[in-house]
């Protein structure tokens, strides 16, 4: 039944997407269930951002080795120091995350006791990187309070929750509620399941892994509203199907868009992972892994939903106007 109405629609056999759609449902509360349980319990690895610590920026006289430099800084016990270029191959970024009670030492102390404490530490670093003859100038040091670090995590938190809320309210109205509920719960699988995989690998979380988590948001929801547009239109349109099967046959009429647009997306994003550098590897794994759950995600989380609420024909007809019998008739 499903397959020939979807030759009937859209000339050639249908995928029955549905017919996994319990498989899917367990496959996503095991990835749901094992993110929480990382974030619980290891937490994400917060960046400089969040928990406060040292830039410091040094200028080589030739090009430097970014990999003997982060050796030379893990072997001084500065194992989680992130070392990248810095416009030229000669000028090198390094951010040192400082321990909890280091940083909130250094938010009881004046400026000027700070500022010591800063040249110190910089002096400190270039006889490091000075050690194998190297010639190395420091040309600026910062230090980034933990205070920061707190109001920019509860700036993100409120602004996800509140990108959440808005686009509840925007299906909502735009479609129907059971759409604007599926939305949101395929949004709040596709952030937990980013978190905890940033969670169980260690990655660093910062300001640029932040927006794109945000930004995986807007592209989940762009996905899933062309989906349910499509599912209005045939719920309207095929009326002798069953919604599991108009659901088939609505994802089938837009999975090339689907498969198309992440596709070109992931290309760009793998670009940026291999050659666009550390600064921004981390937005760059939040994006991939979003993406891929985001387009899983429009196809059986979202739809899934709306199975399960019970949406029927009667909830996307379109109420008829008073009057407009009267006005057909001769």
């Amino acid at each position: 039944m499903s397959e020939t109405n979807a030759k009937n629609i859209s000339g050639k056999s249908a995928i029955s997407f549905m017919k996994f759609r319990k498989l899917a449902m367990s496959f996503s509360l095991i990835l749901i269930i094992i993110s929480l349980v990382s974030l619980s319990v290891k937490g994400l690895k917060f960046g400089l951002d969040f928990t406060g610590g040292t830039q410091v920026e040094v200028e080589y006289d030739k090009p430097a080795d970014l990999t003997k430099v982060r050796q030379q800084l893990a072997d001084a016990g500065h194992d989680d120091a992130v070392v990248v270029y810095f416009g030229v191959e000669t000028e090198i970024l390094i951010r040192l995350q400082a321990e909890d009670s280091q940083a909130a030492d250094r938010t009881q102390v004046g400026q000027e006791d700070e500022g010591s404490s800063d040249q110190s530490l910089g002096d400190e670093i270039i006889s490091v990187l000075e050690a194998d003859g190297s010639k190395v100038t420091l040309k600026r040091i910062e230090f980034v309070g933990p205070q920061v670090g707190d109001e920019l995590r509860e700036d993100g938190g409120l602004g996800m929750l509140f990108a959440l809320l808005v686009v509840m309210g925007y299906v909502a109205f735009r479609f129907q509620y059971k759409f604007s509920v599926g939305a949101v719960v395929a949004l709040i699988h596709d952030v937990i399941i980013v978190l905890g995989v940033f969670s169980i690998l260690g990655l660093d979380f910062d300001l640029t892994v932040l927006a794109a988590v945000l930004a995986v948001i807007g592209y989940s929801l762009n996905d899933t509203i062309v989906v349910a547009d499509r599912i209005r239109e045939n719920f309207r349109r095929v009326r002798q199907s069953s919604p599991l099967e108009i659901i088939d046959i609505s994802l089938n009429e837009t999975l090339g868009r689907t498969l198309m647009t992440s596709l070109t997306t992931l290309l760009v994003l793998f670009a940026l992972f291999f050659v666009g550098g550390e600064l921004i590897r981390g937005f760059s794994i939040a994006l991939i892994v979003g993406v891929g759950i985001g387009t899983y995600s429009s196809i059986y989380v979202a739809a899934n939903i709306l199975l399960l609420m019970g949406l029927t024909p009667q909830d996307l007809i379109e109420p008829v106007k008073e009057g407009s019998e009267v006005d057909d008739m001769p």
